[in-house]
């Protein structure tokens, strides 16, 4: 199970270095962290290990679920779920390690760099599981080995390069509100022979939606306990500005029920009726729930073929060559566009006072009104290529054998998307222009004296409703959307590693590995033409075209000092440097220290010190940004922001806010709920050419102890220590008013304004180097393979994380906010396997454990505040928390080795159904559960690998 991935695997690599005798000293090999040869598995870097059984008995078929199960790995910022994003990696798995991010990671393939977006993100769901040998995660910086990205860690992912015979496998599962079904098949073939090898694989993975209406917990914004909060002010059946339809007299707003009855102002602001919103039929004020057209889980579809190949052409020179093309197709839905008159406020469009459905002919009306008959959908392609070619082999210096090779990577990542559901304003405005009843009993565009054809221009009865909607009339405004991205890296490479001399005193050989790189990256985004223009209700966003080019060089020194002395059966060091050039910002020199020590055979002590970096991406430097309409929290709101804090209070009255004020929604009404989305568009994501690389240090200590009077028990305990400075984001709508309102740094507070009514308005959060994030912790394993009963065998497993700080902070003498604890980083994760085998049979059970957290305090009338008066060191929440229990989920799967070279499994996870904690912090309707792509409710799986 899950608890398998991260813990039983981790001692296939840690343990071997506390016991000489069990590494096999028959051919050296490369370990992810160093480019030193060696015949020892084990180096003085933390490295996990998850093979391919391991990752058969988690019953997952794609390669970010199953990262997504260790311990170390935050919450994913592109999940199945999280259907409101609408970056081009929405659809996509990623890996982030540390919670610092998933461009924080370097993903490598066979020890090369995979693809990447242009934000430097990249997707693991083109990597299929099935062609993976095992996965090799390191747990501390390398970007003295490896360059940009590593500061993290590194995922080096193994795809199989030998193969004899063929195989088949498939797997299928479902959750058990019979939604979700997931299906991955394979079929491998390979040959191996004296001088040459090659293989061949084609896969197919499919994962189908899950609603977010088929879920109490996903059914409302935040949870079933508070369904009338997060609802949307915009409904169905329509409203507008003018005067008293029947009487003409009275200025107001004007509603159109459900029954096709006009309501007067002021109906919806009854609080009393707050209680009728289980229904959208008794949404009299029409406000409605976006949840229920939305997904909660996406579909996706993935197409690959693998081929490797080798020839050895001598004992001195082998060819080597991978290449991989997959296609990933994924679609999103979300509620029908909230339209209103000011959608776009670079074009807004009103209902004609000459239009034939004008309910108060002669005066042009403001309206509202969300399309809910024309869904939002974007349906996305994304296709990628990689094609990696080698000449590499090994020839002897004096007594050392050097190895040696010179090799050339090309990647390529293509996203095409298109939309439909967004509304195109160039035709509503014909739509809602004037209009007439012709001779033959239709409406039509323009005026008697002036009509326009039905084959122009169709004519839109905004105001009457879903029923009154034609499809002509849908067609004619829905905007037919198309987009593309591409990104495009180059890399050359050539290593050579050997030893050079023996150190005194019989400690070692003294070996070292040195290469050079040289990247070209280069890249593009084109959105909607229509969209960029600001003619449709789509976010406006400008085109990203770069490219850079990097030249790199490093060296490593691997330096045994003792061997087979007291108290040091064992001692080396590492160092290692690399100086990489940018042709965007210049150089960097990034060193790597670390060491090795075995005091006795049982025990081995090692620790690192790193220094890291990462490059701009293109999306960083060369972004042409975007609209968006984010959700936030205005700390001036009377009801939900911070006005308890006196420095808050006297930020809002200096900016002249009344102590009663309110963030208000599109209806103009006081929003219902915190994180509420904004009726204006916000401006982010454009890019810096003047940012400096991020810089991170990195340091680990630990020991792996295997009491040798305990056989086949081994323990591991890692500290890490992370800091990275210089950071690179795209800053949120919150961070910026909470950094100008509760911590009085006046550089954001220059970031935005107040209209006439006290609403925030024209908020920037662009790109820019802003201040460190630093984050430390504690990770310990423990695993136990018990003697051989006769009843079977058996292995236990432990592996857990201890956060004890994430902190950061915004810019030089800005003072730090501490995530540790909060949701989405949980002070303990752990998982606990149990593993049995007994002749061809076997089974695993597992636990998955994430700790309590602290929440933001929900402050509505219906108050969800069990710590009002928490004010907790660098809390980021104000004051009050909302604290959450810990909460476990358990796997389980039974397995059978059939007597035909196959095998057979069953599974289940989430046994006991458990569902996760309501969080206001982060929507549950976005991604506000815990594992929003695996732990929706119980999933059962069944799986079949035959080989010929």
């Amino acid at each position: 199970m899950g608890a398998f991935v991260a813990a039983g695997s981790v001692f296939a690599q840690d343990a071997a270095g506390s016991n000489p005798e069990s590494a096999k000293k028959l051919e050296t090999v490369t370990v992810t962290g160093s480019r030193i040869r060696s015949v020892d598995v084990e180096t003085a870097q933390p490295v996990i290990t998850v093979t391919q059984a391991d990752i058969q008995k988690t019953g997952l078929t794609n390669v970010g679920d199953i990262l997504q199960n260790l311990t170390i790995t935050g919450q994913p910022t592109f999940s199945k779920s999280a259907v409101l994003t609408s970056n081009t990696e929405e659809g996509g798995q990623y890996a982030n390690l540390y919670n610092l991010g998933e461009n924080r990671t370097l993903v490598l393939v066979n020890g090369k760099r995979w693809m990447t977006s242009l934000a430097g993100y990249t997707d693991l769901s083109t990597i299929p599981a099935t062609l993976i040998d095992h996965i090799e995660i390191l747990k501390d910086g390398a970007s003295a080995i490896y360059g940009s990205d590593a500061i993290a860690g590194v995922i080096n992912i193994i795809l199989k390069d030998h193969f004899e015979g063929a195989a088949v496998s498939g797997q299928i599962g479902e959750n058990e509100g019979n939604d979700g079904r997931q299906q991955a098949y394979s079929f491998t073939v390979g040959s191996t022979g004296a001088k040459s090898s090659i293989v061949f694989a084609a896969t197919y993975n499919k994962t189908d939606p899950v609603w977010a209406k088929s879920r109490d917990i996903t059914d409302y914004t935040y949870g079933p306990n508070h369904i009338e909060d997060g609802l949307s002010s915009t409904g169905p059946w329509g409203r507008f500005k003018a005067a008293d339809p029947t009487t003409a007299t009275v200025p107001g707003t004007y509603y159109l029920n459900h029954t096709g009855s006009w309501n007067g102002q002021g109906v919806g602001a009854d609080s009393t009726q707050l209680s009728n919103y289980h229904s959208p039929a008794n949404f009299p004020d029409d406000y409605y729930n976006p949840s229920q057209q939305m997904m909660a889980q996406l579909p996706t579809e993935l197409k690959s073929i693998f081929t490797s190949g080798s020839y050895t052409f001598n004992d001195y020179v082998t060819f080597k060559a991978t290449g991989m093309y997959s296609e990933r197709d994924s679609s999103t839905q979300t509620a029908g566009y909230p339209l209103n008159s000011a959608s776009q406020p670079t074009f807004p469009v009103y209902i004609s006072g000459q239009s034939y459905y004008n309910p108060v002919p002669g005066q042009d009306e403001f309206f509202y009104r969300r399309i809910v008959e024309m869904p939002r959908v974007s349906d996305e392609s994304a296709k990628s290529f990689h094609f990696d070619g080698s000449f590499e082999g090994a020839f002897e210096v004096g007594k050392y054998s050097w190895n040696w090779d010179v090799g050339f990577g090309y990647n390529k990542y293509d996203v095409d998307t298109t939309g439909t559901g967004n509304i195109n304003l160039l035709h509503l405005q014909s739509a809602l222009g004037p209009s007439f009843l012709n001779s033959a009993g239709v409406v039509q565009c323009g005026t008697q004296a002036a009509p326009i054809a039905l084959s122009q221009c169709v004519p839109f009865n905004i105001l009457g409703g879903p029923t009154a909607s034609t499809p002509e009339a849908l067609k004619y405004i829905n905007a037919l959307e198309q987009s593309s991205q591409q990104s495009l890296i180059k890399d050359y490479t050539a290593n050579i590693t050997g030893g050079l001399f023996e150190m005194p005193g019989d400690a070692g050989t003294f070996s070292f590995a040195a290469g050079v790189e040289h990247r070209g990256v280069s890249g593009y985004d084109y959105p909607d033409e229509l969209a960029s223009a600001g003619y449709t209700t789509d976010l406006a966003a400008g085109a990203t075209v770069g490219r850079y080019n990097t030249n790199e060089a490093y060296l490593e020194f691997n330096i045994p000092v003792l061997k087979d002395l007291p108290g040091a059966k064992s001692l080396s060091f590492d160092v290692a440097s690399r100086y990489s050039h940018y042709s965007s910002f210049g150089g960097t020199t990034n060193n790597k220290y670390s060491f090795q020590w075995m005091p006795f055979d049982d025990l081995m002590v090692r620790g690192t010190f790193a220094k890291g970096f990462r490059a701009p991406t293109l999306s960083d430097t060369f972004g042409g940004g975007s609209q968006t309409f984010d959700y936030y929290t205005d700390p001036c709101d009377a009801t939900f922001g911070y006005t308890s804090n006196p420095t808050v209070a006297k930020a809002c009255a200096a900016a002249g806010l009344s102590p009663t004020f309110r963030q208000t929604d599109n209806a103009g009404k006081p929003v219902t709920g915190p994180d509420s989305q904004g009726t204006t568009p916000f401006n982010t994501g454009a890019g810096n050419a003047y940012l400096q690389p991020e810089h991170s240090i990195s340091r680990t200590a630990g020991f792996v102890y295997s009491p040798s009077y305990v056989q086949g028990l081994d323990f591991t305990l890692d500290y890490y220590h992370i800091n990275i400075t210089n950071v690179i984001t795209a800053i949120s709508a919150d961070y910026v008013l909470q950094q100008c309102y509760i911590f009085s740094v006046q550089s954001y507070c220059n970031q935005f304004s107040r209209d006439a009514n006290g609403q925030v308005v024209g908020l920037n959060r662009g790109n820019a180097n802003l201040g460190s994030l630093d984050t430390a912790g504690y990770t310990f394993g423990v695993h136990y393979r018990l003697p051989e009963f006769s009843f079977g065998k058996f292995v236990v497993t432990l592996d857990s994380n201890y956060l004890s700080n994430y902190t950061t902070v915004s810019t030089a003498g800005a003072p730090p906010q501490d995530y540790a604890g909060t949701y989405g980083f949980p002070r303990v994760r752990a998982n606990l396997g149990l593993d049995y085998t007994k002749g061809n049979w076997g089974a695993t059970w597992g636990l998955r454990y994430y700790g309590a957290f602290r929440d933001e305090c929900w402050s509505a009338p219906d108050i969800e505040c069990n710590e009002p008066n928490y004010n907790g060191h660098s809390w980021p929440y104000g004051v009050g928390a909302n604290r959450k229990g810990a909460i476990i989920y358990n796997d389980a799967q039974a397995r059978y080795e059939l007597p035909w070279k196959a095998n057979i499994a069953f599974g289940i996870r989430n046994i006991f159904d458990k569902h996760p904690p309501t969080t206001y912090s982060v929507n549950n309707s976005s991604t506000g559960l815990l594992d929003p792509t695996l732990d929706l409710d119980r999933y059962f799986y069944l799986q079949y690998n035959q080989r010929f």
